[in-house]
């Protein structure tokens, strides 16, 4: 059997076995396993053994924990009500302001987490009431709150960023430098879209009453430092790191102290806080662990095979397709999968092929961690399975219904793709700010 078929079978098997119900790390360590042995006998053995002790020996797997600690903090101690009344009182004069608000609290919320789950839920259990109560369109509304949350995996600091540099072996600070303008031009984006569309539609987003709008200055300005406990939580975390005063880990340490002396400050760290949190944190640190193990394993078997040089030459030599062409073909796939998979199965079960495959391109593995985790956010929210949309079902009051919920997505996946398709005719918009901290 030839590299290809090899290859092709192996991504069917793990297919079928993942359309079955089995959990990705089984599925993708089965496959690896299974290859392994029936390609090399008994010294297949040797690599899932490998893969563990190249697991347990990855000294910046410890940020996982830390950053996904920070974001169960900030999200169980409910600072991020703050943040929304800070909104709430700035942006209610104007038609469809609460609507930016929220956008403006999930690019906050992204900068204190790094996980577009937690945007979910704050902005389901925050935002979506208050926006019915004050008559906003229900589909408006549910689109707000799964667009913005999605900036959670690519604003620093992004945890699948941190991810794709583990598997990609990238420098993550330059990967999350080169998250934040393509994330702050789509949350632009998000915001310019609702402020047109509601100025052309004003019953879609009404402003707040008269009434509500005589808040004192003074009250105005207490809210609006409620708006600077994130940036103090990234300043402090990413300053030291980006000015080579500390290692990712122990930003990441800082991080996860900073947010637990905020929540301890404002009295907020209960026992039942604290408890959720690291459990929370516990389950997924390991979920990630056992999928990354798994990722390794199918990876190696990958190289021992050649199979990457030999798709490389079935692209470009047999089908004759240039490299632009083989990369617009790589993120359909990623929005393929999107619709049954998470962000984390879809990366670890293309990695092994894709990451080689675009740097035997020529493109900046860098650059293409960031298409990678846009093209990712706009599969989070495609019908007819994308992750977004059943958290948004599973969140959302019963008046807001599934039909609801998939017709709210078009007009922001519109958006998203507009944005993928500016940062890939402009690779720069991802890689000017690594560059010029980084100095290369």
């Amino acid at each position: 059997m030839s590299q290809e078929m090899i290859a092709i079978f192996m991504f069917a098997t793990m297919m079928v076995m993942l359309f079955t119900g089995q959990r990705v790390f089984g599925a993708i360590g089965a496959v690896a396993a299974i290859a392994a042995i029936a390609l090399w006998g008994t010294g297949g053995s040797d690599i899932p053994f490998s893969s563990a002790m190249k697991l347990m020996k990855w000294y910046p797997l410890l940020t996982l924990p830390m950053f996904i600690f920070m974001g169960y903090v900030l999200s169980e101690s409910r600072i991020a009500d703050d943040l929304y009344k800070m909104f709430h009182v700035w942006m209610g004069p104007v038609n469809g302001g609460l609507a930016i608000g929220t956008i403006g609290l999930m690019v906050l919320i992204s900068a204190m987490n790094g996980l577009s789950v937690a945007g979910m839920a704050i902005g389901a259990t925050i935002a979506l009431p208050e926006l019915l109560r004050r008559g906003y369109d229900k589909r408006m509304v549910t689109g707000v709150i799964q667009a913005g949350s999605s900036l959670g995996i690519l604003v620093p600091p992004s945890v699948v960023l941190v991810l794709y540099a583990m598997i990609a072996r990238q420098p993550v600070g330059q990967l999350w430098l080169a998250g934040v303008v393509p994330g702050l031009l789509m949350a632009a984006l998000f915001v310019v879209y609702i402020y047109v569309r509601c100025k052309l539609q004003p019953a879609l987003g009404p402003a707040l009453p008269e009434e509500e709008r005589k808040v004192p200055l003074a009250e105005k300005l207490r809210l609006l430092r409620a708006g600077l406990l994130p940036l103090i939580i990234f300043a402090a975390m990413m300053v030291p790191f980006i000015n080579g005063w500390t290692s990712l880990v122990e930003s990441s340490a800082i991080g996860a102290l900073t947010a637990f002396g905020a929540a301890v400050l404002k009295g907020r760290m209960t026992r039942k806080v604290f408890e959720v949190s690291v459990r929370q944190t516990l389950a997924i640190s390991c979920m990630f662990m056992w999928i990354i193990l798994a990722a390794l394993g199918f990876g190696a078997v990958f190289d021992g095979l050649g199979a990457v040089g030999a798709i490389d030459d079935l692209f470009t030599e047999r089908l004759g397709l240039d490299p632009w062409t083989i990369l617009i073909l790589m993120q359909l796939s990623f929005i393929l999968m999107g619709t049954f998979l998470d962000d984390t199965a879809m990366l670890v079960i293309v990695a092994p092929l894709y990451v080689p495959l675009v740097k035997l391109l020529g493109f900046d593995l860098i650059w293409y961690g960031v298409l990678y985790t846009i093209t990712t956010q706009i599969a989070y929210m495609t019908p007819p399975f994308g992750y977004n949309l059943f958290l948004m079902r599973a969140m959302a009051p019963p008046e807001i219904t599934l039909r609801d919920i998939y017709s709210s997505i078009a007009p922001f996946v519109g958006v998203m793709v507009l944005a993928l398709i500016l940062i890939m005719s402009f690779p720069q918009i991802a890689l000017w700010l690594p560059e010029t901290v980084y100095g290369k």
